[in-house]
């Protein structure tokens, strides 16, 4: 139910910050024993392909610098095979207030699509980028990421590769420098969560019995009480104490 109260957990955010965290540290050893770091972008690949066209035109000195990697959201669909019970709930400790706790609804489960481009000057760079990239998804790759799944926790997110297109042509003409792209698609397994919602901790319970429920009982008609509440006021949600009571008096 859309209750007009603004929240934002920034579940897309972090997980397209993660994917390109994996792909940041590539290298290529160029011709002569060079040895650079493949630069990661977000973006489209028809974004870098015009500025490889525009560059060509212009001074060598600002073209743009291939190889390089570029990945991109390409579809967010809902998955049905992971979903749970609409009706679970997880509570989560509030910092500095140990009377009440945070309730979140069950997360929903989508599968975000990403693309992955690798953009080279010649064959050699991009299969050295694409090996570097193959042994580690077999052919799935589970990080950790903090928050996904409420507050303070930590939920494995698994990135799966589903496959791998190989070019076989060269992108640009002959008055632009062609380059090769590679493209790796993948998809993560990622839960959107709602807002949480505060609710006191029950300090206490009190339960009557009655010998009849056909009738409008009071608690007066009741013919035996057991009550039970937190030992201290100093008890918190994950160290506390109890104390039980039976009948109508205070005696434990």
């Amino acid at each position: 139910m859309l209750t007009g109260n603004h929240f934002y957990n920034q579940t897309l955010k972090k997980s397209v910050a993660v994917f390109g965290t994996i792909f940041n540290n590539l290298r290529v050893v160029k011709h002569g024993g060079v040895e650079e770091r493949v630069p990661i972008a977000y973006g489209p690949r028809q974004k870098f392909l015009a500025r490889l066209a525009q560059s060509s035109r212009q001074d060598e000195t600002i073209a743009i610098k291939v190889p390089r990697l570029s990945f991109e959201i390409t579809d967010l669909s809902y998955d049905s095979t992971i979903n749970l019970n609409k009706m679970n709930k997880s509570p989560f400790s509030i910092s500095g207030d140990p009377s009440s706790r945070a309730i979140l609804n069950q997360s929903v489960p989508y599968t975000l699509s990403i693309e992955l481009n690798v953009i080279s000057k010649t064959q050699d760079e991009a299969l050295q980028i694409v090996e570097q990239i193959l042994p580690t998804f077999s052919p799935e790759y589970t990080v950790a990421i903090n928050d996904m799944n409420g507050p303070g926790s930590s939920a494995d997110v698994p990135i799966i590769l589903n496959s791998v297109s190989i070019p076989n042509e060269y992108e640009g003409d002959f008055e632009t420098r062609g380059v090769i792209i590679y493209t790796l698609s993948f998809s993560m397994k990622i839960r959107f969560i709602g807002t949480t919602v505060n609710r006191p901790i029950i300090r206490s319970v009190t339960t009557d019995f009655y010998n009849d429920l056909s009738v409008e009982d009071t608690p007066l008609d009741a013919v035996d009480r057991v009550h039970t509440e937190l030992g201290s006021e100093n008890d918190t949600p994950d160290n506390f104490t109890t104390k039980t009571t039976f009948g109508f008096d205070d005696s434990p």
